[in-house]
């Protein structure tokens, strides 16, 4: 067992009241790592310090080059330790090394690109329509930011989270998920190795209704940056329309993944498994709804099958290992009810379709559903596993239909060869990303968020920095008359 420690104003310290829980390997299905039990105090603590740090210490006295400047140093030290990172990821959420290892070798990124944007926040001059004033703006961090990321990507997301908040001077309290909280505070090793000021990074951990929610209602939060389902999102944006904090919103999927029978199908049936199957379908932007063309439909079917069927599951540390486990037990059991209920709905089960004998984990085989009407719980709920859906389409208004009835807007994928359809198609479909004959590419410089239940907001690109500005206008008067104090000026 290892045992970590919460990092609250530049120190590693337990619970405050001593507790600790235990955080289990998803291959093994056994204990690993002990982690603190955190509750109000500790998140009082943590913002407490945050404040302090953003307020009075040193962090708001650097100039905006050098807070980049530590950005970026923090950026080389995830590079050097990203492979060690990757292992603590792995034996935490069960995602394969290669996953993990792709992910932590490209999250440095995030932090120079943001580090670079530090001292690019510019104000405006704005030429008034008044004579005798002059007018400026300034952009200024909103202030103590909560950030709460869920299991399947610790820390990619919350680097998605942390670098442009930092970037733009706030100071953070990031949550992990209970499931997963190793990385997180492996993490928070780097930052106070980087000699980020003592409270401008903390780390918190514990459970949702312990933890999650005093750092939600905490009057010194001022921003709150959340990923994870859509049940807890509306919670958070209930709770903080309360005190007016402002909010980003990154939540669950049901996207589909459309197939023209004009795509290159060896391309397509790559791209349907890895929308699906990659990272054992536990992605928000996973393409759990196959929308495949009438005309290929079968001959497609039949192919993914066959593809789909040489999946190699296992022990996800190992190179060749295809499929690892579900991360949580409880989120094990939710798989394998879905797909209880898409037999029941009468969804036409034509791979796997239930757990599978690898190991002592919580693994579920890879499952493909035929004959899958739009209107079935399995095409409109998030699984958020190996399942996946097909749905058959006649044409570009059929496809369209389909594509965007749903509650969801996270992603989308087209496959097609006619680059009129393509543009056509990411026109209309309503979705925060279009992919055209590729699946789930990100990039630190290209915004990424969700439309309708998908959430609120964009993280990621140069936009990602304002949500965490506000513009101050200042008014300076240059000779102006002050004339009647009844009267706007």
């Amino acid at each position: 067992m290892q045992r970590f420690q919460q990092f609250i104003d530049g120190e590693f310290r337990d619970a405050a009241d001593g507790r600790t829980f235990e955080s289990f390997d998803p291959f093994r299905g056994t204990a690993w790592a002990e982690i603190p039990r955190g509750n109000a105090t500790d998140v009082d603590n943590a913002v407490q310090a945050a404040h302090r740090a953003f307020t009075t210490g040193a962090w708001p006295q650097l100039t905006h080059s050098a807070r980049g400047g530590l950005l970026r140093k923090l950026g080389d030290l995830i590079a050097r330790d990203a492979s060690k990172l990757a292992a603590t990821e792995v034996q935490d959420n069960g995602k394969l090394l290669a996953e993990m290892a792709a992910q932590l070798n490209y999250l440095p990124q995030w932090f120079y690109y943001f580090g670079g944007l530090a001292d690019k926040a510019e104000g405006t001059v704005i030429p008034l329509d008044k004579k005798g004033f002059f007018n400026f703006t300034r952009r200024e961090p909103l202030g103590v930011v909560a950030a709460i990321t869920p299991w399947n990507s610790p820390l990619l997301l919350a680097g998605w989270k942390i670098a442009p908040a930092l970037a733009a001077g706030c100071t953070v309290v990031l949550k992990p998920s209970e499931f997963t909280s190793a990385s997180s505070l492996a993490l928070a090793r780097l930052f106070q190795e980087a000699e980020f000021p003592p409270g401008v990074f903390n780390v918190v951990t514990g459970f949702g209704a312990e933890v999650g929610t005093p750092l939600i209602e905490h009057p010194l939060v001022r921003k709150i940056t959340f990923t994870g389902s859509d049940t807890t999102g509306r919670r958070i944006a209930a709770s903080a329309a309360q005190t007016l904090k402002h909010v980003n919103l990154e939540l669950g999927g049901k996207s589909p993944n459309i197939v023209f029978d004009d795509a290159n199908l060896e391309d397509a049936l790559n791209g349907a498994v890895s929308g699906i199957f990659a990272a054992t379908g536990q992605t928000c932007i996973a393409g759990s709804r196959l929308l495949l063309q009438s005309s290929i439909h079968d001959a497609f079917v039949e192919k993914l099958v066959a593809l789909a069927s040489t999946a190699r599951m296992g022990d996800p540390m190992q190179g060749d290992t295809q499929v690892g486990p579900v991360t949580t037990r409880p989120q094990y059991e939710k798989v394998l009810r879905y797909i209880d209920i898409a037999k029941s709905e009468g969804a036409r089960l034509v791979l796997g379709g239930g757990p599978a004998s690898c190991g002592e984990g919580w693994f579920v085989q890879p499952t493909i559903f035929a004959d899958v009407h739009n209107d079935m719980r399995i095409a409109r709920e998030e699984v958020f596993g190996p399942v996946l859906s097909i749905i058959r389409f006649e044409d570009e208004e059929d496809a369209l239909r389909i594509a965007n009835d749903t509650a969801y807007g996270l992603g989308a994928g087209v496959w097609t060869r006619d680059m009129g359809r393509a543009f056509r198609m990411s026109e209309r479909i309503q979705a925060g990303t279009v992919w055209v004959n590729t699946y789930r590419a990100v990039s630190y410089m290209s915004p990424f968020g969700g439309y309708k239940d998908s959430g609120l907001g964009r993280e990621n690109g140069i936009s990602a920095i304002e949500s965490y500005l506000q513009t101050k206008s200042v008014w300076i008067n240059t000779g102006a008359q002050t004339g009647n104090p009844f009267t706007i000026r």
